[in-house]
């Protein structure tokens, strides 16, 4: 009985933190993310032009935010190009296509 009862609110707790996290990209809340900062182009090799994505690892899932051409993502651009650094981005997410993407106010490198 105490397994049902805790596995009953672990899933709760899980499905109230994406329902929190889904609600910050829909509605354009300021959010902080950390995790790993590369190049789309020359690290990923999933792009034809240079733009920065946070891939972020939470309970072994892997998601990935593309960093929207602005002037924080450009001038920190040069910092992930060719390499792969722990990095926190303030930002404004949202959702389009299939795609998550972030508008930085801030990205420092991890120290």
């Amino acid at each position: 009985m105490k397994k049902l009862l805790l596995t009953s609110l672990t899933i709760a707790a899980l499905a109230l933190g994406l329902a929190v996290n889904a609600t910050a990209e829909s509605k354009g809340k300021t959010i902080t993310l950390s995790g790993k900062g590369c190049c789309a182009k020359c690290c990923l090799k999933e792009s034809d032009t240079c733009q920065n994505v946070l891939t972020v690892e939470k309970d072994g899932k892997k998601t990935k935010y593309y960093l929207v051409q602005n002037d924080v993502s450009k001038d920190f651009h040069s910092e992930i190009c060719k390499t792969i650094k722990n990095i926190t981005v303030t930002a404004t997410c949202k959702k389009v296509g299939d795609k998550l993407e972030l508008t930085a106010e801030k990205i420092e490198a991890a120290k």
